[in-house]
């Protein structure tokens, strides 16, 4: 049962308050103690990440040149089920290690029972999959994987070299997820999906040595893969300016009278491509210095930071895998949560 305070301040709306004060006293306890189990679970679930999940189901969704839909915001729904399912999970199956590295998270710290963590996972991965068989037979059919390869990662996966590899596939399943929800299909969306698949298993490398620190070559290789995807959707999107440029210089040579919308605008034409050219400008530069730092000087501290930065550059590649593919609008709505992702950072860390 919980003491709930009525607008004048007295306990259950009643003037119950002993002369001594006592029930106040009693009252702000539970106030504190509400609020530090809140903030254990926000560390446990690292509350600030869940902003680089919706970008995945949406630029999904780009691919397949379709817009989002319903059965979208049920993929949205399940990605962010099953990411904090994998929260919980990780902090559960890790809680020994963290009792030396890390005494301060929830779980060793004493915050947060282990069972506890373990019924959270349970709960939000029974979730995740209710939701995407909400969303249709080819949500779940993806939902499924990516849930085992969830639990996979964070039952022992992780601790092996197929670690960052099993966490690459997981984000790219969860773009996937978003393109079956939406439209049934997965096939166009698979270079999207590899794109982001690479970022994630770049940044799960250089994670493995945020607690200890180590070598200066995870930060360096992820350095190397940053700028490899920042040319790669750049030229995709140069190409597609091109293709805009010359589509309209067809358009200007059409006989009078025969030139029309459909033929001003062909498949190569991408209104979006200036942004999505602009956004991955946006993702080169949310990781370079912190990956630089953290190879000139590979300790917890700075590692850490590298693998926060990393993370939070999730969200500029889904907008710029959005922008690319049609997808302004949505991608515009995706990078706008960068800045929210950032601020609460600074409350909870991401790492």
């Amino acid at each position: 049962m919980t003491l709930r305070e009525s607008p004048c301040g007295c306990v259950g709306g009643a003037s119950t308050a002993a002369p001594d004060g006592t029930s106040g006293d009693t009252a702000r306890r539970a106030r504190t103690g509400r609020s530090h189990r809140i903030r254990a679970w926000a560390e446990l679930l690292r509350l600030p990440a869940l902003f680089s999940v919706p970008g995945d189901a949406l630029a999904g969704t780009a691919a397949t040149g379709a817009s989002p839909t319903p059965r979208t915001l049920l993929a949205i729904g399940s990605s962010l089920c099953l990411y904090e399912a994998g929260m919980a999970l990780n902090d559960w199956a890790d809680r020994d290690v963290d009792a030396v590295e890390r005494p301060h998270r929830p779980l060793p710290s004493g915050r947060i029972r282990p069972a506890a963590a373990l019924t959270a996972a349970c709960a939000l991965t029974g979730a995740g999959l209710a939701l995407a068989a909400r969303a249709g037979r080819p949500a779940l059919a993806v939902a499924v994987p990516l849930a085992a390869t969830v639990w996979a990662y964070d039952l022992g996966v992780k601790h092996t070299p197929a670690g960052p590899v099993a966490m690459g596939a997981a984000r790219g399943l969860d773009l996937l997820l978003g393109a079956a929800a939406t439209t049934g299909r997965t096939r166009e969306a698979l270079p999207s999906a590899a794109l982001l698949g690479t970022h994630t298993l770049a940044v799960t490398t250089v994670s493995r040595q945020e607690a200890q620190g180590g070598s200066p070559l995870p930060p360096l290789a992820a350095l190397a893969t940053t700028a490899l995807l920042t040319r790669l959707v750049m030229r995709r999107s140069a190409g597609l300016m091109r293709g805009r440029r010359q589509t309209t210089a067809l358009g200007q040579t059409t006989a009078l009278g025969q030139t029309t919308a459909r033929a001003a605008r062909r498949p190569g034409q991408e209104p979006g491509a200036p942004l999505a050219t602009a956004l991955a400008a946006a993702y080169a530069a949310t990781t370079a210095r912190p990956y630089v730092h953290a190879a000139l000087n590979p300790s917890p501290p700075l590692t850490q930071r590298a693998v926060g930065a990393g993370i939070r550059a999730t969200i500029p590649l889904q907008a710029t895998l959005t922008a690319r593919s049609r997808g302004t609008a949505t991608a515009l709505l995706i990078a706008a949560l960068a800045p929210l992702g950032a601020r609460f950072a600074k409350k909870v860390s991401v790492t």
